[in-house]
């Protein structure tokens, strides 16, 4: 519909990667939110208050579109925007996968993209067009599909690439897919990796060591971190939140049938989306896939719904899998609710009791 989709969760992530998210969440909090939203709203409030960041803001929404399917935080977090800017706010609703895919599912969820269907039509003043649709929607696969395969090469040993690259090549597949730029992006990127792959050039010099991470990247910590894990000789091989974007892939759309019901269950199976078994059975069967020796799970403290449980998963995950696993406490976005000794001191123990490869 040549409608610019604006993400304010990425400009959070920007922000707190650019060390100004404090002084935005501060400005939040002077307003009276809460230290208990999650830091990426908090610090898209403050951005909005004070107009700061490294873009100076973002710009006046002409209406709001959020789902579900990863965060309930943004329906609450939305209608602050709507409010302020008085635009209108359109939800789209994904049931939490309780047991699994089920058609009704589906059905209700492909009803919710219809009626946004209708509503974009109405806002802008021309028809929807399905074609078009068509057209974006077999591009948000075709880059999806390569960013699925690059990170597949992870599986080679030595892996060609870390994590904490991956968080930052992600940003095409986020803000640009349905467009042919982040195809030929990705295509680029998963051969320079494919290279890499083949003539068996490793991220690191010595890879003694090949963990999971889950949940969201420490955004403010990232070359810390980098510098942290390259000198233990651990690659960061495979993240849950780097393969969600690959979902797409899964779902191919069939040009002669109805789009939406493919959009419906990419959305909903999302790993986030889905219940405690399945995201366990889904871990322990990376851990085999990619030859780790171990896992790193983030609690997160802005990110609830990644997070909740993850004691207990961490306890199941390990005895499935008989590999070691830790927790570390941290947050994606507030520096205050991290600490150097205390992440580091666990980490090391952790990187102690795997055994190398």
């Amino acid at each position: 519909m040549d409608i610019l989709p604006i993400y304010p969760e990425n400009y959070a992530a920007m922000c707190a990667a650019n060390h100004q998210s404090i002084d935005l969440m501060e400005s939040a909090e002077a307003e009276g939110f809460s230290q208990d939203i999650c830091a990426y709203a908090r610090t898209d409030f403050g951005a909005d208050i004070t107009q700061g960041g490294p873009a100076g803001g973002l710009p006046a929404p002409h209406f709001l579109l959020c789902s579900t399917n990863i965060c309930k935080t943004v329906i609450k977090w939305y209608e602050v925007i709507a409010r302020k800017y008085d635009v209108p706010l359109f939800i789209v609703d994904t049931p939490f996968l309780h047991d699994g895919l089920t058609q009704e599912l589906i059905d209700y969820t492909v009803s919710q993209f219809k009626d946004l269907e209708q509503f974009l039509s109405d806002f802008t003043g021309k028809p929807f067009d399905r074609d078009r649709l068509k057209e974006v929607l077999l591009l948000s696969r075709e880059a999806a599909g390569y960013w699925q395969k690059m990170l597949q090469l992870g599986k080679t040993i030595p892996s060609p690439f870390n994590s904490l690259d991956t968080f930052i090549h992600l940003g095409p597949i986020v803000t640009l897919r349905g467009t042919q730029e982040c195809v030929d992006y990705n295509k680029l990127l998963y051969e320079e990796v494919a290279e890499r792959a083949g003539k068996k050039i490793g991220s690191l010099a010595a890879e003694q060591y090949r963990v999971l991470w889950d949940n969201l990247p420490v955004w403010f910590k990232m070359r810390r971190l980098e510098k942290f894990f390259e000198e233990q000789n651990c690659t960061l091989v495979v993240t849950t939140y780097a393969n969600s974007w690959g979902q797409y892939s899964n779902y191919p759309v069939d040009p002669d049938s109805e789009p939406y019901e493919a959009v419906a269950k990419s959305y909903l199976t999302v790993y986030i989306n889905t219940g405690f078994e399945d995201r366990i059975n889904y871990l322990a069967g990376l851990i085999d896939e990619f030859s780790l020796t171990g896992f790193i799970m983030h609690s997160n403290r802005s990110c609830k719904p990644y997070s909740v449980g993850m004691y207990r998963m961490q306890e199941e995950l390990a005895k499935r899998s008989g590999k070691p696993g830790v927790v570390i406490e941290a947050d994606q976005n507030d520096p205050r609710a991290y600490s150097d000794a205390q992440v580091e001191t666990r980490l090391e123990a952790f990187i102690e009791s795997m055994v190398p490869i």
